[in-house]
């Protein structure tokens, strides 16, 4: 007997000017409009995806102490952004990333509830814990804490707000105009947690929403972060783009729900996929290295060798020879605010084997970076790119992808007019809605009030 065919999940997450987009291109608009974020929105709903994605940055990004103006992550501001998007939407699913650190559960919990309201249930919360002092500094505590502490507050920031989003059963509300009774439970929305970060008690002014609670998200591939997911997220975002990497984080993944009393079918994992599509394979292929080029400017590639080197290099030819001097190694870096700085654990090992890499091939600094970095997921016809993610997903490497295109906001139309009818040929994508709210869309359980949250941090 065959195995039935898994029904795949696409989502689409509104990049910001970094090198995975071309913002000179003549093509791409504004990553701060607010038409740019319709387009983008409405396109993914017109194509059944299930949601749409806002990563969130607190502070931007600096080099050699002035602003990365290569990269510039500055955006409205991400609960902003998706109630406004909820007004022209009726099914999308409108994911944002909010940090533990440096926010609170009362807050968060009332933005989320509200939100999810005011979509008719299509809220989605990625928890985050923030890494650095520097963007701490934006911050009133100061924002720096040790790793464990970061984790210990995320795990109490989480099971806070779902005590709050809890404190609401969903019946409280009777309205009787006959007899001028508004509510059956005058102890509705009461609340009290004492922790080791949280000291609170109260009411918790918003009734429990369409969802109950928003769909739960997480980024970390830790060790700690994948015990989170397994424990009570709901889905959680994957960096494996090859499938032989993708097979694995999700096996490991899924083998560690059941000890924690979950289905497989209960996580969903979904990497992060750029793409790049052309009327036949080889095509494609031209057009890719072409994006990549222009994703990789000389100026751009030299500030990402200075993420490693840790120093100027700005005298540096772009189209010549890597330095031949060593990295600095030390606590103070050139590039704050760059999670990338954290990949980089051993920068003279690292410089020794991009040094063999460049002399082998003969790159210069730019050929470098270009072949070193982030490449496109997918690439190839319409046909070839529906086959690759349906064999992905069907092959048990992710349960569907996160599309992030390299044009904004006009790069999702081509993926959704000539991709998704091809997977919906296939029988492997929705054709139509089938429910309202986006745990419907992701084929999630409505939570009951009051059960067990997780306890478990975001990485």
């Amino acid at each position: 007997m065959s195995k039935p065919l898994k029904q795949i999940h696409l989502a689409a997450h509104f990049p910001g000017v970094n090198n995975t987009t071309v913002w000179s291109d003549p093509a791409a608009g504004s990553h701060i409009e607010f038409s740019s974020f319709v387009h983008f929105a409405q396109t993914a709903e017109r194509a059944k995806f299930d949601f749409l994605f806002l990563a969130e940055g607190l502070r931007l990004r600096e080099q050699g102490g002035t602003i990365y103006d290569l990269d510039v992550v500055g955006r409205p501001d991400t609960f902003t952004v998706l109630a406004a998007l909820a007004a022209v939407t009726d099914r999308l699913g409108l994911t944002g990333t909010i940090n533990s650190t440096f926010n609170e559960p009362y807050e968060v919990a009332r933005q989320f509830a509200s939100l999810d309201h005011l979509s008719g249930g299509r809220s989605a919360w990625n928890v985050v814990t923030s890494w650095d002092a520097f963007t701490g500094e934006n911050f009133r505590r100061g924002g720096f804490l040790p790793q464990e502490e970061r984790y210990s507050r995320a795990e109490e920031f989480l099971a806070t707000a779902h005590e709050l989003f809890d404190s609401w059963r969903g019946d409280e509300i009777l309205a009787d105009q006959a007899t001028g009774t508004f509510l059956r439970d005058a102890g509705a929305g009461s609340f009290a947690h004492r922790g080791q970060h949280f000291d609170i008690h109260g009411r918790f002014n918003v009734p429990r929403s369409p969802q109950g609670r928003p769909v739960i998200f997480q980024a970390g591939d830790s060790e700690e972060g994948r015990e989170f997911a397994a424990s009570g997220a709901d889905a959680i975002f994957s960096r494996y783009a090859t499938l032989k990497e993708g097979q694995a984080f999700y096996t490991d993944v899924k083998s560690r729900l059941a000890k924690y009393g979950r289905r497989p079918d209960q996580l969903l994992i979904l990497p992060a996929a750029t793409f790049v599509l052309g009327d036949t394979d080889q095509e494609a292929a031209e057009l890719a290295r072409e994006v990549r080029r222009q994703q990789v400017s000389g100026a751009t590639a030299i500030k990402h060798l200075e993420f490693v080197w840790n120093r100027d290099l700005s005298g540096y030819d772009p189209e010549g020879p890597l330095p031949e001097v060593d990295p600095l190694v030390g606590e103070e870096h050139i590039s704050r605010g760059r999670a990338q700085v954290r990949m980089y654990r051993d920068p003279i090992a690292i410089a020794r084997e991009w040094r063999q890499l460049a002399e082998a091939n003969k790159w210069s600094i730019r050929d470098l970076v270009i072949n070193t970095g982030n490449r496109q997921t997918f690439v190839g016809s319409p046909a070839t790119v529906a086959q690759t993610i349906d064999d992905f997903v069907q092959a048990d490497a992710s349960d569907g992808f996160i599309l992030v295109p390299h044009i904004t906001p006009g790069g999702l139309d081509p993926f959704a007019d000539k991709v998704v009818p091809l997977l919906q040929e296939r029988g492997v994508f929705r054709t139509e809605y089938e429910g309202t709210t986006l745990r419907d869309h992701l084929g999630l359980a409505h939570p009951d009030a009051g059960a067990a949250p997780s306890r478990r941090a975001a990485s």
